[in-house]
């Protein structure tokens, strides 16, 4: 039997007449660059999760850096995140002029250790970017009392936890800043690029409202230094469509979470960790094991698809040399990276895909 690691066909054929159906009427209306499509897309984001407001931009990475805009990072200030993450998460910090200082992660739920920032705090250190990886939520408590003691901006990065909870309450507006990807693999994917920004503060969200439209609060005047993140029309119509399903296709993704998690009984295998503050949207699903590799060349075999996320540490990248946290500073992140590997968890997989991966992971012997 075959599985893929993601296909993202059977969705997009599924809502195709309707998401069709859409992009006409934007078309026809020639509502390319914001405009009431985009308008309606924010309204229902922020319905649908529980925010106060959203505003759409253009990419997943859009918002990370208008983030770091909002809290005035810039050169010389240290900003706190995770190494074990896609690298947007670190862009917007650089971007600014300001230094990311990478701290390790839980070996159990692959976020940021909240004890492992406090250790990391400098005179110059401003903020924290926390990464909701793989859909389960960091642990803000902890992270949030360090926060306040040490007056620092806190960014959550949410591309990977569209709709998960912290004790209850939505990710992205426990902190000062949430921001959102919608990939085309994300758990609410566009057909194309498209991101969101969200806060419980209001200024912040209206300084972001002008930074996304070139500083402009109204044509031709230029109140303050902004950009061009405009999320445009076309996405925010498919993402309209998309919206509705989102429930659904997070319950689906809970229900094939659940069944590895009971399932996969290999001898070595780390599974993930399912802390009881958070509820997790299961972006992905990613084991450990020492012989990783091994592993997924025997599952290839068996014709399941797999993904090494993430291979290298941020602090371990290239363009990171510079920040002299070589190998040896990051342990867990370095041991994860080495031995981690996602497995197929999308909506459409079938019970009967999900209990060949479950099968074809137990009878792995090395």
């Amino acid at each position: 039997m075959k599985v893929p690691f993601l296909d993202l066909s059977q969705q997009h054929k599924a809502i195709r007449t309707e998401a069709l159906a859409a992009l006409t009427a934007t078309y026809d209306a020639t509502r390319f660059c914001l405009g009431k499509d985009v308008d309606e897309f924010e309204q229902n984001l922020a319905t649908t999760l529980g925010y106060p407001r959203a505003l759409g931009m253009n990419s997943g990475t859009a918002p990370l850096h208008v983030a770091c805009m909002l809290a005035g990072f810039g050169a010389g200030d240290e900003v706190i995140t995770t190494p074990f993450t896609f690298i947007s998460s670190a862009w917007g910090i650089s971007y600014v002029g300001a230094r990311p200082v990478f701290a390790d992660i839980e070996a159990g739920t692959y976020n940021l250790d909240p004890a492992k920032i406090a250790a990391a705090l400098t005179p110059r250190t401003k903020g924290i970017l926390v990464v909701h990886l793989f859909g389960q939520p960091a642990r803000m408590e902890e992270i949030m009392a360090v926060a306040r003691q040490h007056h620092l901006f806190v960014i959550e990065d949410c591309a990977q936890a569209i709709g998960a909870r912290y004790q209850g309450a939505p990710v992205g507006v426990i902190g000062d800043v949430g921001t959102f990807s919608f990939y085309p693999t994300k758990n609410l994917g566009g057909c194309g690029e498209g991101g969101a920004l969200v806060s419980r503060r209001e200024e912040l969200h209206t300084r972001a409202r002008h930074i996304r439209v070139h500083g402009s609060d109204r044509r031709y005047y230029h109140d303050i230094i902004g950009g061009n993140f405009r999320m445009d029309g076309f996405q925010g119509a498919l993402l309209n469509v998309k919206l509705p399903h989102l429930g659904a296709w997070t319950k689906r993704r809970q229900t094939i979470a659940a069944r590895y998690l009971d399932g996969i009984r290999l001898a070595g295998v780390r599974l993930p960790e399912q802390p009881a503050y958070g509820q997790s949207v299961f972006h992905q699903f990613t084991i450990r094991h020492s012989r990783r590799d091994a592993l997924r060349e025997f599952l290839a075999r068996r014709e399941v698809g797999t993904d090494l996320i993430y291979p290298v540490p941020l602090h371990l990248q290239k363009c990171y040399a510079n920040l002299g946290q070589g190998r040896g500073t990051l342990p867990v992140a370095e041991g994860t990276s080495d031995t981690c590997l996602s497995l197929p968890i999308f909506p459409e997989l079938t019970d009967e895909q999900v209990a060949h991966v479950i099968a074809s992971i137990n009878s792995f012997t090395g």
